[in-house]
């Protein structure tokens, strides 16, 4: 059946996660795939174990919203940075040991490492870029020429370079070895929303709060794509590991990926209800997953990437799709393409049932969620210029097209501190009216500690369970063993007993009597 290979190739929803309170900001599959992480507005970090039936973990720790996080290459540290000024480094299991970076002076907007896990980068309202050591867990230098908020930092694969860009509508490049900025590109209409490196490091890409997504050839300083396929601003863009793709999400509430060897677009993913703030492919690049205003987390197949580019044009140029065709006019250079010259999208709705089971059980770790919760309010009144709440890549989709979150109306609707009117009664409710600095100030409450305590009681249950498991199973092979023998044993003597009376049989010629 024709039609059904060719659904088989398209991207396909392969699970949903749904735990955080709030929307998704930063998403990150480990290096072995085995587990997905996602940082939100509820100032918790998710480890989602992609094991069937598996238990997430919810690290709580910082007192505002998670605005960037990565995986180590390793795979054994989670870097999440935070609009509480602060960087930290979790190790992603039940134990949920944290280390805390005292980062900037202002919201901190992303945290990356370098691909030999030696560094960290962030990136920070406080105008500056700066790396860390993860080892030493101290600062090393200071990048600081931009001239307003930087929203996100890159290492480049070999670690020679720094990417960075942000609120002066400019896209940086640093040397590392002399701490230069040695390139600026500035030609975008709005605020410069997030960058990242080819991994062959030859180019940068670099999205902007005026829907644009360009791709730059660092070995000649040109502008070689241009994209302008989204109806608002993109928050967050991923490569393929090949290179030849690129996913992005956008405040229009879409995923859509772009063929790069072809010039266009080839999908868009409805998925999500509200923006999509956060896109990532898996190391291998057979996953991705996406994270919006909606609080979910979803995980998709990726499939396109199976067969080859000849097959996939010939399959997209007999469909037809609602969406519009994408601006190859504004592809740069504005070169002949291999494509048909009327390329057509294909639009998914995502309809397919969780092919997984149900959402998994939640270990809360870290302090007091109740404590925390009532933290999340504070965002509201951190004193930021109120022209600014509409402009980030954390806080650009905090407006009209997601009034009813719990986040979504502005300062000047609610005033410093405000609750927002869309804000649904059970999280009232939750946080009480206690005023946020109340409840964090002086020492941790006694549920904290009480929390602390049966997590380190079920640590220990967890291990002796695995422990007597063992032994139960050593136990088990042992009296297998001896049933084993014993049987041999029985077998061996009666072969051998009926061996004796046969040779006494043939010597006399007549039975043996026994008296």
């Amino acid at each position: 059946m024709p039609t059904m290979a060719s659904v088989l190739e398209d991207p396909t929803l392969e699970r949903h996660f749904k735990g955080h309170k709030d929307a998704v900001t930063c998403t990150d599959f480990s290096p072995n795939r085995k587990q997905l992480a996602s940082g939100s507005v509820d100032m918790s970090l998710m480890i989602w174990n992609l094991a069937p039936k598996a238990r997430a973990f919810r690290f709580v720790g910082h007192q505002d919203i998670i605005t960037g996080l990565q995986f180590s290459p390793s795979g054994n540290l989670v870097a999440t940075s935070s609009k509480d000024r602060t960087v930290r480094l979790w190790t992603p299991s039940i134990k949920g040991d944290s280390a805390v970076f005292k980062a900037h002076t202002a919201p901190v907007r992303s945290v990356a490492f370098s691909h030999d896990g030696q560094r960290l980068v962030t990136a920070s309202d406080d105008k500056s870029v700066k790396v860390w050591s993860v080892h030493r867990q101290c600062f090393v230098y200071s990048l600081n020429q931009h001239t307003n908020w930087v929203r996100c930092a890159r290492f480049s694969p070999d670690g020679r370079l720094i990417a960075s860009c942000g609120d002066d509508r400019t896209v940086r490049l640093w040397d590392t070895s002399t701490k230069h900025c040695i390139n600026c590109f500035s030609d975008y209409g709005g605020s410069a929303t997030f960058v990242d490196f080819y991994s062959s490091g030859t180019c940068i890409a670099s999205s902007g709060a005026d829907s644009s997504l360009k791709i730059w050839d660092l070995r000649t300083n040109k502008l070689i794509q241009h994209y302008q396929v989204h109806s608002a601003g993109i928050n967050s863009f991923s490569f393929h590991p090949s290179n030849n793709y690129l996913i992005s999400g956008s405040s229009d509430s879409t995923v859509k990926i772009l063929d790069l060897l072809e010039g266009r677009l080839i999908y868009t993913l409805h998925g999500h209800k509200g923006a999509v703030i956060t896109v990532s492919f898996s190391r291998a690049g057979d996953l991705f997953a996406s994270g919006g205003a909606d609080g979910q987390v979803l995980m998709w197949r990726t499939n396109f990437d199976t067969k080859s580019y000849q097959d996939v044009l010939q399959q997209h140029s007999r469909r037809s799709t609602p969406d519009p065709p994408p601006h190859v006019t504004d592809i740069h250079p504005r070169g002949p393409h291999l494509h048909h010259p009327q390329p057509t999208a294909i639009q998914i709705s995502p309809a397919v049932a969780d092919t997984q089971s149900t959402d998994p059980d939640v270990i809360e770790l870290g302090q007091s969620v109740h404590s925390t919760t009532a933290a999340a309010n504070s965002h509201h009144s951190n004193g930021l210029p109120p022209h600014h709440v509409g402009s980030s890549r954390v806080e650009g989709w905090m407006g009209d097209r997601s009034a009813s979150r719990a986040g979504a109306t502005s300062g000047s609707q609610t005033g410093a501190g405000g609750r927002g009117r869309g804000r649904r009664k059970e999280e009232e409710e939750e946080r009480g009216q206690t005023h946020p600095l109340e409840v964090l100030s002086g020492q941790p409450s006694g549920l904290d500690s009480t929390l602390r305590h049966i997590v380190q009681q079920l640590d220990i249950l967890t291990q002796t369970v695995s422990v007597l498991e063992e032994r139960l199973t050593l136990t088990e092979d042992k009296l297998k063993e001896c049933l084993l023998h014993q049987s041999h044993i029985l077998s061996d003597v009666q072969s051998s007993g009926g061996r004796r009376r046969t040779e006494s049989e043939e010597t006399d010629g007549s039975p043996v009597h026994f008296t």
